[in-house]
């Protein structure tokens, strides 16, 4: 009990502070030097493209074969935002275009064929590993394997007005595959994000496990998107 209280103190309330309204963009907040590092992932369900952009790259998830529908037909409502205050993450969730559509910029997607917060499966996040978007999943994951993102929270509000909060509790570095995602039975999820400038670069893949859920204000739960085509 005195471990659940110690989290809660030390990971949950801070949490607290961004589902009360204060954004934390990742926008200035983390730079980068190193090509590697500016590495954006792009893409929609499993398959990121690179972007001549030097500054900023895109990338593109591995080409996968096509799934089956996996989510629940009941689930009505879908993510809308995504927080992970202790990386200055805030980015509102929107479908992708299409599965051949490349991922936009200054914004997360989820892959339709998989779940939503509180079916039973995993939700699949992604987004550019650009600044303001997943880059500092990236820079972290380089550091001693993202040891340091194990216990971080993750919130995700839905179109139906609630919060879900996650605990990280895994990091997978250079993966090429979604089937541990289709293959989930339980609620969990996923955030991936690109580690390199085209689809022959691994991706780095994020995963939380739930912690509870409660409502939610419905201004918070529906951040007005600003995406636009990366280029």
């Amino acid at each position: 009990m005195g471990g659940l209280i110690d989290r809660v103190r030390t990971r949950l309330l801070p949490a607290v502070v961004t589902a009360a309204g204060v954004s934390l963009i990742a926008a200035g907040l983390l730079g980068y030097s190193d090509p590697m590092a500016a590495l954006s992932p792009s893409d929609a369900p499993p398959s990121l493209s690179p972007a001549p952009s030097a500054s900023a790259p895109l990338i593109t998830f591995p080409p996968l074969s096509p799934q089956p529908s996996a989510s629940d037909p009941a689930v009505k409502w879908v993510a809308t935002r995504v927080v992970v205050p202790a990386l200055g993450i805030d980015l509102p969730i929107v479908a992708p275009g299409g599965p051949t559509a490349f991922p936009l910029c200054d914004v997360a997607m989820y892959i339709p064929d998989l779940h939503q917060p509180g079916d039973n499966g995993a939700v699949y996040v992604y987004a550019h590993a650009r600044t303001g978007m997943f880059l500092p999943l990236l820079t972290q994951s380089q550091v001693n394997n993202g040891k340091r993102m194990i216990g971080m929270i993750v919130q995700v509000f839905t179109s139906d007005d609630r919060l879900f909060w996650y605990e990280i509790t895994k990091v997978r570095r250079h993966q090429s595959s979604l089937d541990d995602a289709f293959a989930a039975t339980t609620p969990q999820l996923w955030l991936q994000t690109s580690e390199g400038p085209n689809a022959s670069y691994p991706k780095l893949q994020v995963i939380a496990q739930p912690l509870f859920n409660l409502p939610a204000d419905h201004r918070q739960a529906h951040p007005t998107p600003h995406p636009y085509a990366c280029g």
